[in-house]
């Protein structure tokens, strides 16, 4: 079998390019740097391409996330996503792709490059080793919004094992931020928590309502009754 390697990958992305799709995904960046620099590729090509290429060492990885084009990166932690789902894996396996996410966030720079990999890349990892959470209490406190992010939606694997304690005190840490994407992300999973344990969120909610922002306020609250919405905004 032909070895698997970063430029084979971005050749076979670059064959998909599409002009109709590279405007479309322009739309989501609001700056034209070229850090953030488009093929034109759908999404569902670049994760089954992720899929092809579950098996590329760990080095081509890193070799993606230095790589300029969005489609690229994405490429990256959709295969960092797929491996360490895998069964048949390691404790050091998965710690290395734990690693390289924490040690490259600088190449992993958008909202839906954390969204895509953090939950199980860092946060299953996390989990499953009993790891200290002191990690993400650490990353509220960065300077990168991203590695901000980082810190809540790594919960994201914690609220669906059931485990609340890590959101409820992130988002608290993280209440005044004032980068949108990571407000987004503390109403997102604030909600999902609340899916959980409905009481948890409303004692959340009764001691700073007041104090969020009112779109992180309002999704947070989506699941509640209209009462409940209209005491909390009132608040």
């Amino acid at each position: 079998m032909n070895e698997m390697t970063a430029e084979k990958f971005i050749t076979e992305l670059k064959s998909y390019q599409s002009d109709n799709e590279k405007q479309k995904i322009r739309r989501y960046f609001k700056d034209n740097d070229a850090e953030n620099r488009v093929i034109g590729v759908r999404m569902k090509h670049t994760f089954d391409l992720a899929k092809k290429y579950i098996d590329i060492p760990i080095k081509e990885i890193e070799t993606m996330l230095d790589n300029p084009f969005y489609e690229a990166r994405m490429g990256a932690v959709s295969i960092m996503d797929f491996q360490v789902r895998q069964k048949r894996v390691s404790e050091e396996y998965r710690g290395a792709r734990f690693e390289l996410y924490l040690n490259r966030h600088d190449r992993i720079n958008n909202w839906d490059f954390v969204d895509r990999a953090a939950p199980r890349v860092i946060g299953s990892y996390l989990y499953d080793y009993k790891m200290p959470r002191d990690l993400l209490y650490n990353l509220t406190a960065s300077h990168n919004p991203w590695e901000r992010r980082t810190a809540i939606v790594s919960t994201a694997w914690f609220i669906k094992k059931g485990e609340l304690d890590d959101i409820f005190k992130v988002a608290e840490m993280l209440l005044d931020d004032e980068h949108e994407y990571v407000q987004k992300a503390i109403g997102t999973w604030l909600r999902h928590a609340g899916k959980q344990d409905k009481k948890r969120l409303l004692v959340f909610l009764e001691k700073h309502a007041s104090s969020m922002e009112r779109r992180t306020l309002t999704t947070t609250m989506e699941k509640l009754d209209k009462k409940q919405k209209m005491y909390f905004r009132n608040k």
